[in-house]
């Protein structure tokens, strides 16, 4: 049996540690050693985006991320978006214009439509569309998608 390695990180803002195998992926610890069940493995090769999670404010699929490489990092999932009770705007908008069904894909689109507007609050259409094709999607169509994404800049900017 593979040795255990000690990881410690921050996760959502808290200090986090935990034992993985060398070969465990992120995605699989923090589901199965974290018990955080809300990034969803869709493919396993970093092709579909549902297990994206930002690492030092960079989006990320978790499937391609060893757990050993969590050391020293902080890492953002969908369980840290909302505060409380208190949904984040975009999952505010993803619900007011219906930009979700199934909810495979759901979690990594939030993580990556956050990591664009973390970044630019005045997205073009084309930039949205740009920034979430690394998310697939086969219930929502994403017309829904890019309109939730696109109100939620136009609300933080106040206009």
């Amino acid at each position: 049996m593979p040795k255990k390695h000690h990881v410690s990180t921050v996760i959502n803002g808290d200090a986090v540690d935990f034992l993985c195998e060398p070969q465990q992926s992120m995605l699989d610890v923090l589901r199965d050693e974290l018990e955080l069940t809300g990034t969803k493995e869709g493919c396993g090769t970093g092709d579909c985006g549902a297990c994206s999670i930002t690492v030092d404010g960079v989006l990320v699929c978790s499937c391609l991320m060893l757990g050993v490489e969590a050391q020293g990092t902080s890492i953002d999932t969908i369980e840290g978006m909302a505060k409380g009770e208190n949904l984040h705007l975009l999952q505010r908008k993803f619900i007011e214009h219906v930009a979700l069904q199934c909810g495979i894909c759901t979690p990594g689109l939030l993580m990556a439509a956050r990591s664009l507007l973390e970044r630019n609050t005045n997205p073009t259409e084309e930039e949205v569309r740009y920034y979430l094709a690394g998310n697939l999607c086969r219930c929502t169509g994403y017309n829904n998608v890019v309109e939730a994404v696109m109100d939620a800049a136009k609300e933080m900017r106040g206009a």
